[in-house]
């Protein structure tokens, strides 16, 4: 006889393996009921096993819904919270978090183990993964690679070397078990004085954008997620967790919101990070104009929101006092993953859902959403990571974007690149303790850095000998003050602060010059998470820096020898004081642990610069168009700021005001010349888009790259508007002398349109528009024009940021 089962069904055989399963038809003496996971079949064999002739995945939100439908309402709410923060004092972590697996991680998931949902692991950091070094009980050691800061790596302007380092980035935190980089971070450069600066991209939101695409679609290639973070505004460490911002709805999406936009819609991030601060008196991580109408409706984003650590209180009294009603308005404006989680955030969403304040649509939509994070993990995956990842690879990718970051800004009658087998005498504390990276959740815990002494010497240079034995001691002892101070000040959060300078005499400096043939002298600074920085002894040079340069300046320049300045900085300092002293200046920035290395391939001429500014480099400091509104009021203790100047950040406002730099956005000299041949738009009118060429030839004796930035002047009728803006930019190939290439880009209508209130739109004007082909923001090469016919919405979105006082904005 012969029986066949009528339908098909749904069977669990694995954590979220769903597989549906049919039984072949079989001749048996008698079927047989059997049950196999709490499911009853019919067995025709006679042999008490299923015969599967067709399996396969349900579709993934069905999977989802059947989780999230098992799920209790206390399952639910643990896992909209984080497990906790490991050692951190004076919080009350959720239980179940996962204690050991990868110490030094930031934080987990909740896992439920009877559904199979495991926790996943969150990270640091934008310039690597920090994870500790050293575990309890293990003899091995778990370094990570440090790489070259943000601003390092978005001054290469090279997205495809930056989606590489991506790649090396990616490539650690898989192989040491993470699941998620808490990176990269893509906040404005507002004021040079954000203490983050440094993890961060560019003033402009092309650049920042672009940047950051290119490093999440790298890290991803790995199958591990990224967080792109701080959504949004975060432009300031003083009272972050509590400043109020005031910021009109054309600055936050011209400037602050472009950027999170370009990187959303071109590299898919898993997750993003919401930021600390309020806009318009609401926090970020509370407003569903954000998080939902903006950053899910408009933009199309599909993963999952995280706040910032204890993100969304004034500070962490008010959760551990159980004033944790804040959720509430989180997880309504689509903020799902409340990090790192504390018991009453938990027992505040149980409440939630008792009294109906989050519908069950809302919990069960955002824990779904997490759900699927989990899914796609390598964790959910059951990964087997090595431990071993390509440390010595990813070392030499570091070296390569440290150098190709490098900007030089001064390089008068050929001063760089220095001759082989030359004597070099190295001034500067810094020289001596080079700086790899900044501090806080940016910082990496590496296994070296490369100091510039050894890598001078590994180039062919030699390093004076005396001046040598007079710092290694005092820079070693400052530092190791250092570091003391910062532990007992705050440990990875304390401020950090330059070292003092060694006290050269006369003699000294007047011996060095003779005995050697160039003088290079190292200033560096430093800062981090939670902390500003200062106008005096940090943006602006200290006396005993000062008195360095002008002392060695002096000696050096009496023997008609060469005097090279670098600059080991995560932001910008001011220079224009003291330029005219340095016959050469490179901005080497916090260029990671093959820092020495990649200064000296620089240096020698290995790697010519082709590196540019991603910030204006001001006369001084109130000469930015935010110093009067930073970090806001009062002055001692601030609980607000007004973004004042509007649109006008960086040379938005320095080229549109007419207000000199000392030097300019996009600016960086080379070790060769560029010249821009030609340029051609492939039509006269734009409709719904229009691509620009520009012809690029090596017009010098020694092979480079040159980046091509392409900026718009629009008519301003209807608007107000900056001079120029940046839409696009390239960067050639390593051109050999006398060699071309043609860069090609693409303007959309929406590249062009401006923010207009009026209308809740983007909106781009009837006129003539001027495209510019330049090797900065003021030295402008080729220029073409084309017209828009009439008015084009380019896109129409959802009013947002209704402001809480009254804004007088800056206009030209």
């Amino acid at each position: 006889m012969t029986h066949k089962l009528k339908y098909a069904k749904t069977l669990w055989l694995l954590p979220f393996a769903a597989v549906t399963v049919q039984v072949k038809a079989h001749t048996v003496p008698q079927p047989r009921q059997i049950t196999i996971n709490g499911f009853t079949f019919t067995d025709f064999n006679g042999n008490n096993r299923l015969d599967v002739y067709e399996d396969y995945r349900l579709p993934l939100q069905q999977r989802i819904n059947d989780l999230v439908s098992q799920m209790t309402d206390d399952e639910k709410a643990h896992f909209l919270c984080g497990t906790g923060m490991p050692g951190f004092d004076g919080i009350t972590p959720v239980a179940g978090a996962v204690q050991g697996r990868v110490p030094g991680a930031a934080g987990t998931t909740y896992a439920i183990d009877r559904l199979g949902i495991p926790a996943i692991i969150l990270a640091d950091g934008p310039a690597g993964l920090r994870i500790q070094p050293k575990r309890e009980g293990d003899t091995n050691t778990y370094y990570c690679t440090a790489f070259p800061v943000g601003t390092a790596l978005a001054s290469s302007w090279n997205t495809t070397l930056v989606t590489q380092v991506g790649m090396a980035m990616g490539n650690e935190v898989k192989e040491y078990g993470v699941d998620v980089l808490l990176a990269p971070a893509l906040n404005i450069h507002r004021n040079p004085l954000c203490g983050r600066n440094f993890e961060y991209y560019s003033e402009d939101p092309v650049v920042s954008g672009k940047i950051a695409a290119a490093m999440v679609n790298g890290i991803q290639t790995n199958g591990v997620g990224t967080s792109i973070k701080h959504f949004a505004a975060n432009n300031q460490e003083t009272n972050r967790l509590s400043i109020n911002e005031h910021i009109s709805e054309r600055a936050m999406r011209e400037i602050y919101l472009r950027n999170f936009e370009i990187a959303v819609r071109e590299s898919d991030p898993w997750t993003v990070m919401s930021s600390y601060n309020l806009v318009n008196g609401t926090y970020t991580s509370a407003r569903k104009d954000l998080l939902t109408d903006i950053l899910r409706t408009e933009w199309g984003y599909k993963g999952i929101v995280m706040t910032d650590w204890f993100g969304g209180y004034a500070g962490f009294e008010s959760i551990a006092g159980g004033k944790a009603s804040n959720v509430v308005a989180q997880e309504n404006a689509g903020n799902d993953l409340l990090m790192p989680g504390m018991k009453e955030q938990v027992a505040a969403l149980l409440q939630a859902m008792k009294n109906g304040s989050i519908k069950k649509e809302i919990i069960d939509q955002n824990v779904g959403r997490i759900l699927e994070l989990v899914l796609k993990s390598p964790t959910m995956q059951k990964y087997q990571y090595s431990n071993k990842p390509n440390l010595s690879g990813n070392a030499e990718i570091s070296r390569a974007a440290a150098a190709e970051g490098m900007v030089l800004l001064k390089n008068a009658e050929g001063a760089l690149p220095m001759a082989a087998k030359k004597k070099v005498a190295l001034f500067g504390v810094t020289s001596y303790q080079f700086i790899s990276g900044g501090t806080g959740s940016g910082d990496v815990n590496e296994a070296y850095t490369v100091s510039l002494p050894d890598a001078l010497q590994l180039a062919n240079f030699k390093a004076d000998t005396k001046l040598t034995a007079k710092y290694i001691p005092f820079a070693a002892k400052a530092q190791a003050d250092e570091i003391a101070r910062r532990e007992k000040e705050g440990g990875i959060l304390g401020q950090p602060k330059r070292l003092p300078e060694l006290n050269l005499t006369s003699a000294d400096i007047n011996d060095a010059a003779l005995q050697n043939d160039y003088a290079v002298i190292t200033i560096g600074r430093n800062s981090g998470e939670q902390h500003d920085r200062t106008v005096d002894n940090d943006f602006n040079l200290a006396a005993d820096e000062l008195k360095l340069i002008n002392d060695v300046s002096v000696a050096f320049r009496a023997q008609k020898k060469k005097v090279v300045v670098l600059l080991n900085v995560g932001g910008v300092v001011e220079t224009e004081s003291w330029k005219a002293k340095a016959d050469a200046i490179l901005v080497a920035w916090q260029p990671g642990q093959e820092a020495g290395n990649a200064v000296a391939d620089v240096l020698s001429g290995k790697v010519n610069p082709s590196g540019k500014l991603t910030m204006s480099f001001p006369v001084k400091y109130d000469d930015v168009p935010s110093a009067k509104n930073f970090p806001g009021t009062p002055k001692d203790n601030p609980k607000e700021v007004t973004y004042a100047e509007g649109i006008y950040v960086g040379y938005r406002y320095y080229n549109t005001f007419g207000v000199k730099t000392s030097y300019p956005f996009g600016y960086g000299a080379s070790y060769t010349t560029f010249e821009y041949t030609a340029i051609k738009a492939s039509a006269k009118t734009l409709t719904d888009n229009i691509t620009i060429a520009v012809t690029v030839k090596n017009s010098g004796k020694t092979a480079g790259k040159e980046v091509v930035q392409l900026y718009v002047s629009a008519p301003g009728k209807s608007m107000h508007k900056p001079k120029q803006e940046l839409k696009a930019f390239g960067k050639t190939k390593l051109l050999q002398p006398g060699e071309t290439e043609v860069l090609t880009f693409t303007l959309s209508a929406k590249d062009i349109a401006s923010f207009q209130d009026g209308k809740s739109a983007w909106v781009a004007e009837p006129g003539l528009y001027t495209v510019k082909a330049a090797a900065s923001s003021q030295d402008v090469r080729k220029t073409t024009t084309f017209t828009v016919a009439k008015e084009i919405i380019a896109e129409k979105v959802h009013n947002a940021f209704d402001t809480d006082i009254t804004i007088k904005e800056l206009r030209p």
